[in-house]
């Protein structure tokens, strides 16, 4: 969470290596994704720092901000539920749940829906840090994923994992001892394992 002026800086940081982001005109005029995130971030240091009047009105006027730009992007997405380093990967339908928790490091893509299951009070995910989440991913439910989990397209987790895996399937199960930072480190192991997958 976001707390401090550094802390700021910090996550608008990562989130620009997160989204390859190279600070030419280019990106400044047409990545859109990059000017939601920035807002998202700024959103956040004034909501939980403010401390006069002004400043908290300032965060309301930004709070309208972000829901605008996510409007037109297709995110729901709400202050202070992801870590630093967010990489949203396209614009599209993605609803978060504002109580959820999501580590450092995510890479989502769209629609991906993450919220409380059906029973009264239940609570969102906790979802650690580097993950992936694949387009349609659907997460509910009083569940932890742990660190380096990877989320496969159109997957359905509605139960608690441990970390270094990857989940696929309706319902979600575990299909791998591998999560995103292994593949990110050796890209011929994802080559051989989407090999292996077709014989």
């Amino acid at each position: 969470m976001i707390k401090s002026k550094s802390d700021y800086l910090y996550y608008l940081e990562q989130d620009k290596k997160a989204l390859n982001i190279k600070n030419g005109l280019k990106d400044w005029l047409t990545h859109d994704i990059w000017h939601f995130q920035k807002a998202l971030r700024k959103l956040e240091y004034y909501k939980n720092t403010s401390s006069n009047i002004l400043r908290k009105s300032y965060a309301l006027y930004l709070q309208f901000r972000v829901r605008k730009l996510g409007r037109n992007l297709g995110f729901s997405i709400p202050a202070n539920v992801f870590g630093p380093g967010l990489a949203i990967a396209h614009a599209g339908t993605i609803v978060i749940n504002g109580r959820c928790k999501i580590g450092a490091n995510c890479r989502i893509h769209v629609c991906v829906n993450i919220g409380v299951g059906v029973s009264k009070g239940s609570r969102p995910p906790v979802i650690g840090n580097d993950t992936y989440i694949g387009p349609g991913a659907k997460i509910y439910g009083e569940i932890t994923i742990g660190d380096n989990v990877a989320i496969g397209a159109n997957a359905v987790v509605n139960k608690s994992f441990d970390s270094n895996i990857s989940i696929a399937g309706i319902p979600g199960k575990v299909i791998a001892d591998k999560g995103p930072l292994d593949f990110r480190k050796n890209p011929l192991l994802a080559a051989v394992d989407d090999l292996k997958s077709e014989y």
